[in-house]
């Protein structure tokens, strides 16, 4: 997955030896000094999760997309996932995207036996419900067998294969 174009710039003031140190770590892990600094306040996991929530952004790519971070949640051991979602993205794609992703990170959290981070909560339902199936004859069926996460945000998904969302 592409890192997404950087638009934005810190400034810190540090002493002389203090970047010196900071470039001599750089340069022993084989990285820039900006891209050392990021890895060390920005962990691998969270800098992940964020740029996959980046990536549902895409038009056409959203399926894609949040099966990648799907993928991602589902490989992430209980201490991994509570440091990769334990922020609030920075901004939402959209509604359905918030929705969808606040309760896959429940969902994985649940199975994690983890609290799930404090602003999944915050994270309401949609409006208009959404079904995974445009087949009236399959609504039945996704409602009553949702997941409570998404079901309380009104997307309506089957996770029986291979309990993918």
């Amino acid at each position: 997955m592409a890192s997404p174009a950087k638009s934005g710039q810190l400034q810190i003031r540090v002493s002389a030896q203090q970047k010196a140190a900071i470039r001599d770590a750089a340069r022993r892990a084989g990285m820039d000094m900006s891209t050392y600094v990021l890895g060390r306040v920005l962990p691998a996991a969270a800098r992940r999760f964020h740029e996959a929530v980046l990536a549902c952004a895409v038009p056409g790519n959203e399926r894609f997309a949040l099966a990648e971070l799907n993928s991602l949640l589902a490989a992430l051991p209980a201490a991994a996932l509570r440091e990769a979602t334990a922020e609030l993205p920075a901004r939402w794609p959209s509604q359905f995207i918030a929705a969808y992703v606040a309760a896959m990170v429940e969902r994985v959290s649940e199975a994690r036996h983890v609290a799930p981070a404090p602003w999944t909560a915050t994270v309401g339902a949609l409006i208009e419900p959404y079904f995974a199936s445009e087949l009236p004859s399959l609504r039945l069926y996704l409602l009553m067998n949702s997941p409570a996460p998404f079901r309380r945000r009104n997307l309506f998904i089957d996770s029986s294969v291979g309990q993918r969302v």
